[in-house]
């Protein structure tokens, strides 16, 4: 191997002739093509794959070489071949595998002899994982996905399949890239890649993160976690014993190694749990290649298919690494029928890169300044898996076109199409659907586009026993200075029918992208004034739609309000980091309301409407009064990670929890002000994916007035509480609390949100609930101010009801107060925690 390794060298060395071009098709006996096959030149990692319809191609220098072709369940064939000026053509026909059942004493119980083989490589699975402390690699990456069908209709509305990629009958490539990476990795788990070029038919950045897939692992994880949080078990973890069943099928001989073909079997449904193929080596125990598929039935989410496939091959004597891994996928939801695959071929293994100190940092991933700047003639040379015939158009149509729409950006032809292919507004759409019109403009560097838009005036009508039906008209304009810069005039119009107030008030929102040494982030200046209505808790604990229903149905008027000319000016820096700094600043003279009407759908003598002064605080006045406060926050990550680009770093997350500060002071006696306290409060919040354990959340809050010489009601600490039968703010509220009766102006307050994602833990062990994939939840909220202000709740529940829903059972305990008993609805699940993560505000 040394000999062969040395000629590869000098061969590369010193020939002056450009790279000559071996291809061909890798098929059977019978002529039918073998998918993603492997070839690379004997005693180097330097190779190739072949694509879906078996073909490849392989540049190499002129020389002598020895081609290895291997396909999993064939014959690994090699074939000698001499490398001139002129391409070749060299085709493969590859043999299955004799495949012999090796002779075993059965032990009294019967033991299939593939259990002896796993325990032998559950034994050497740790040394393996460990086994190379450092290297790097080169890894190329093509990620394809095409629609075979689409509906005609989602979610009622039709879908136009020109502007989806697809053709009138459903079917085409909707993503294709391609791309070029080195991978640079120590341990434990420091890893950092260099995209050296990338592209996406159409234009983009493609997908170039490797998909580091490690059977070596007890818990795979990788990408696999998008489909499932908690991982998928490896069938050579420590305890893979306990959840499959193995059988030997057979043996065969690979360069005098022994390979053992394992079939893998789940011994339960619906656990995180892989089946299939696993070929092991006899003696050294390690794994020779894998072909291992997940489903729904197994915990896998979103998709219903994953198939992975891998080949390891020797880097050296010791050390074999990952040569191809090929990962297909597949999806039939909602009338949608998409299929994908994510090709890795790695090359180029150095085991010994001898890293600087301070080669990892918080850097993972890094674009090469001229990465999307690589001509076809380049890609042509360095891509080591052909593209098929689908690829190829779908770069060439998609790539032209994304040209054509560049070169004419700027021409009057392109501003005149954008201007009469406008959705026509109609009249109705003022009242339901809501209006919108662009008012498209040219520029040196481009056309740009204002907005004008109005929410549907029916949808905006509201109800409270404080000004009766409310209607509201909400416009916005948008204005688009520069790639960098948007101004929004955002004007508010509030008129109540009972108690015959009007509001009006307006916000002018600028943001701004800007960089200081270097580091790009975004300022945002928000400056309001007016008169509105405001709930005295501003965190806003109930909604106006909630309130309705409660209000015209169930005769309960929860929202308190009260009326304020005010004027706000706020700052908000979000740096490179993800962390953000806050300063603000508003007056505000507070009015009053009281209730102007009692109407409901459904009389009930037994029930009063409530005052609109909070019951809770009814010892407490709350008489005309003006405040001005001043707030400054600053909420930051530690141990941020980093994708840069040529011309900016984003943000990619952290192991660290986030930490936020808030500091707020009531001024005296400036325009009349009566505020005069001083309040603060730290926080602490975290997600971590425990992940076959499930996911654990957590809020934790400190606070407090340093000084309350005046606190009005609306300047309170206040608990967010809920008393509907909807909840999403789970981890920034507490489920059963009245919304007031706990607000204080105490030195001193804490607050624990806390709940655990079981994820399919202890639920897959359920009849039914494991088919339906609903999926346990529980937790507590908690607060404390003193022995006589105090509360508990305790809640279990299950999720991912329809992949939405969210239902929780909770208790809560109050000293000196009967225990409460309770049921939650919210979002929560595959596509509910997304929603309730959109829709949670911030404190």
């Amino acid at each position: 191997m040394h000999s062969t390794a040395l000629t590869v060298f000098f061969s590369m060395l010193f020939n002056l002739a450009q790279a000559t071009i071996v291809k061909g098709r890798i098929t059977n006996e019978q002529q039918i093509p073998l998918p993603y096959a492997t070839i690379f030149i004997k005693g180097t990692t330097t190779g190739t794959t072949s694509n879906a319809a078996g073909q490849y191609q392989l540049d190499i220098p002129a020389g002598t070489y020895t081609l290895v072709c291997q396909y999993m369940g064939y014959r690994k064939l090699e074939k000698q071949v001499i490398i001139t000026n002129t391409e070749q053509t060299l085709d493969f026909a590859l043999q299955p595998v004799s495949m012999q059942i090796k002779e075993v004493v059965v032990k009294s119980g019967g033991e299939d002899p593939a259990y002896a083989i796993i325990r032998a490589a559950i034994k050497k699975r740790n040394f393996y994982r460990h086994q190379v402390n450092e290297y790097t690699c080169n890894d190329y990456i093509k990620g394809m996905f095409k629609l075979r069908d689409v509906p005609e209709k989602f979610f009622g509305k039709k879908l136009d399949k020109k502007d989806m990629g697809v053709d009138s009958s459903g079917q085409g490539v909707v993503f294709l890239s391609e791309s070029m990476t080195r991978v640079d990795f120590q341990e434990p788990d420091n890893v950092k890649v260099e995209v050296l070029s990338a592209r996406q038919s159409g234009g983009g950045f493609g997908f170039s993160f490797p998909a580091f897939i490690d059977l070596y692992d007890n818990n795979v994880t990788a990408v696999i976690t998008q489909f499932n949080k908690r991982g998928y078990i490896s069938p050579i973890a420590e305890n893979a014993l306990l959840y499959y069943k193995y059988q030997l099928e057979g043996t065969f001989q690979d360069d005098g190694k022994t390979v053992n073909k394992i079939k893998v079997m789940p011994r339960r449904k619906f656990e995180p749990l892989f089946s299939g193929y696993i070929f092991i080596t006899d003696d050294d125990w390690r794994i020779h290649s894998a072909d291992l598929l997940l489903t729904q039935d197994y915990q896998l989410e979103i998709m219903d298919t994953l198939r992975i496939r891998q080949i390891h091959v020797p880097v050296n004597n010791e050390v074999w690494r990952t040569k191809d891994q090929v990962i297909t996928m597949s999806i039939k939801q909602f009338g949608f029928d998409m299929v994908g695959n994510f090709v890795n071929v790695y090359s180029n293994y150095d085991l010994h890169p001898n890293f600087q100190k301070k080669h990892f940092d918080n850097t993972i991933m890094r674009y090469d300044t001229a990465f999307d700047k690589k001509l076809l003639a380049y890609w042509d040379s360095i891509r080591p898996v052909p593209l098929e015939k689908e690829e190829v158009k779908d770069f060439r149509v998609k790539d032209s076109t994304a040209q054509a729409e560049r070169d004419s950006a700027r021409s009057s032809r392109t501003l005149d199409t954008l201007r009469k292919h406008q959705h026509p507004v109609k009249f109705t759409d003022f009242f339901w659907s809501g209006a919108k019109h662009n008012y498209y403009f040219q520029r040196d560097t481009g056309i740009y586009s204002h907005q004008l838009s109005m929410k549907g005036l029916i949808k905006q009508l509201g109800y409270n026993t404080v000004e009766g039906l409310v209607l509201n008209v909400e416009p916005e304009l948008k204005l688009n200075l520069s790639r960098s810069q948007e101004l929004k005039i955002m004007p508010y119009i509030r008129y109540g029918f009972s108690n015959t107030h009007l509001n009006a008030w307006t916000y002018l929102q600028w943001t701004q992208e800007s960089r200081i040494h270097n580091r790009i982030g975004q300022n945002t200046w928000i400056l309001g004034g007016g008169k509105r209505v405001s709930q005295f808790n501003h965190d806003n604990p109930i909604s106006p739609l909630e309130n309705e229903f409660y209000t015209l149905f169930l005769k309960e008027n929860y929202m308190k309000l009260y009326e304020n000319y005010f004027t706000t000016l706020q700052f908000t820096r979000r740096f490179e980091n993800n962390s953000f700094l806050r300063l603000g600043v508003r007056y505000e003279d507070r009015m009053p309301l009281e209730n102007t009407t009692d109407f409901v759908f459904f009389k009930n003598s037994n029930k009063q409407f409530l005052p609109n002064h909070p019951y809770e605080l009814a010892d407490i006045p709350f008489t005309r009064n003006q405040a001005l406060v001043a707030e400054l926050g600053f909420s930051f990550q530690p141990g941020q990670k980093f994708i840069e680009l040529p011309d900016r770093k984003i943000a990619f997350g952290s192991k660290y929890p986030i930490f936020g500060v808030t500091y707020t002071k009531g001024i005296h006696g400036i325009a009349g002000s009566d505020a005069d306290f001083d309040k603060w409060q730290f926080q602490i919040k975290d997600n971590m994916n425990l992940k076959l354990f499930g996911e654990f959340m957590y809020r934790v809050k400190l606070g407090g007035f340093l000084n309350d010489k005046h606190v009005d009601i609306p300047d309170y600490q206040h608990f967010n509480g809920n008393q509907t039968f909807y909840n999403i703010n789970y981890l920034n509220s507490f489920q059963l609390a009245p919304y007031y009766r706990y607000s204080t102006t105490a030195p001193f307050y804490a607050t624990a949100n806390v709940e655990h994602h079981f994820n399919g833990l202890l639920t897959n062990k359920i009849p039914l609930l494991n088919r339906l994939k609903w999926n346990l939840v529980a937790g507590s909220n908690a607060f404390y101010v003193n022995q006589n202000n105090n509360y508990v709740e305790v809640f279990a529940g299950l999720e991912n009801i329809f992949k939405l829903l969210r239902i929780d059972v909770i208790a809560g305990y109050q000293s000196k107060d009967a225990t409460r008993i309770g049921v939650r609805v919210g979002f929560g699940g595959l596509f509910g925690g997304m929603v309730r993560q959109q829709n949670t505000p911030e404190p």
